[in-house]
């Protein structure tokens, strides 16, 4: 029951808000218009069918192609998402190797330069 007055009470309000609308000069002759060139288009293209066909059809390839277009990008953004999340680990590993390393090439060369400032100290 309450949705039979939800519905009333919208469909209401729109008509009441729509006539509000047809007060204002602008509005209403915009909408006589735009009724006119609807009605116009509709006289012409029930007498030339096959042009409007053929509108359509460019229509359902344009969108078509834009679709085929979108679903290729998101294929390809996907392939590189997973290509992005096999290569983590490897660069994780690959990073931890490279800090490895430069830890032991560090103590090396503590070795290196700290063994010859004792010497030149002690040798003084």
């Amino acid at each position: 029951m309450s949705e039979s007055k939800f519905v009333k009470g919208v469909v209401c309000g729109a008509l009441i808000g729509g006539a509000l609308t047809m007060l204002d000069n602008k509005t209403r002759n915009a909408v006589v218009q735009k009724t006119n060139s609807i009605g116009r288009q509709i006289k012409y293209y029930s007498t030339n069918r096959q042009e409007l066909k053929v509108i359509l059809e460019e229509q359902v390839t344009k969108w078509k192609s834009f679709y085929e277009q979108i679903n290729s990008d998101a294929t390809y953004i996907s392939q590189k998402v997973n290509e992005v999340k096999e290569m983590t680990p490897h660069v994780k590993t690959l990073l931890t190797d490279t800090k490895e390393a430069f830890a032991q090439s560090k103590e090396e060369y503590k070795s290196i330069v700290d063994p010859e400032s004792e010497e030149y100290i002690v040798k003084q």
